[in-house]
C-alpha cells in the first residue's frame, strides 16, 4: 500500500506532455525518465509528483519465532552483551592496575555462567514449545504399530489374489493333469 493511499489522497493527475513553449511563471523544466518513455513537462506548483516506492515487501523466508522463545533470545542476547562489556572492563581494569580489576574478573565468570544459562534456557524453550505445539515429525509407536499391521495386511491380500490367479492359470483349457 502506497503512502497516498494510506493518507487517502486522490491518484496525481495525469502529466502533460512537453511544449516548445516554457509554463507560465519562467524557464521550462523537464523532466527526466527512463529511455523509451514519453517526456513530461514538470507538474504545476499544485500537482503531486507520483512517487517511485521505496522498498518492496517480499514474504518472510521463515516463520516469526513463538513468543516464548523470542522472548528468552532476548534476554540472552542482553546478558550476553552485558557479560562482554564486563569481560573489556576486567581486561581494561587489568592492564590499567586498578583495584577493581579483580571484583570484575570475579563478577565476568559468574557472567559467563548465567550467559550460558540463558543460551541453555533458549534451546530449552524452543524444545518444549516444538514439543507443546509443533508438529511432531517422529510417529508414536502406536501409530507405527497399526501402518505395519496395515501393510501387512495388504500383502497378504496381494499374495491371496496371486495364488488364487495362478491356479486358475494352471487348470485353464485341461480337464485333469494326467
Amino acid at each position: 500500500m502506497d503512502t497516498d493511499e494510506r493518507r487517502g489522497a486522490a491518484a496525481p493527475p495525469a502529466a502533460a506532455p512537453v511544449t516548445d513553449t516554457p509554463p507560465e511563471g519562467g524557464a521550462s523544466r523537464v523532466g527526466t525518465s527512463a529511455p523509451g518513455t514519453p517526456r513530461t513537462a514538470a507538474p504545476s506548483a499544485g500537482a503531486r509528483i507520483p512517487r517511485q516506492q521505496l522498498w518492496v515487501e517480499e514474504p518472510a523466508i521463515r516463520r516469526r519465532m513463538p513468543d516464548p522463545v523470542r522472548t528468552a533470545a532476548v534476554r540472552a542476547v542482553l546478558i550476553l552483551s552485558l557479560t562482554l562489556i564486563q569481560a573489556v572492563v576486567a581486561f581494561l581494569c587489568t592492564l590499567a592496575g586498578s583495584w577493581l580489576a579483580f571484583p570484575m574478573v570475579l563478577s565476568g565468570v559468574a557472567g559467563t555462567v548465567v550467559a550460558t544459562w540463558s543460551v541453555l534456557d533458549v534451546w530449552v524453550t524452543r524444545q518444549v514449545w516444538n514439543q507443546r505445539h509443533g508438529v511432531v515429525s517422529v510417529p508414536s509407536s502406536t501409530a507405527r504399530r497399526m501402518r505395519r499391521e496395515r501393510r501387512a495386511a495388504r500383502r497378504a491380500a496381494k499374495a491371496q489374489v496371486r495364488r488364487e490367479a495362478r491356479i486358475r492359470r494352471r487348470g485353464e483349457g485341461r480337464l485333469s493333469r494326467a
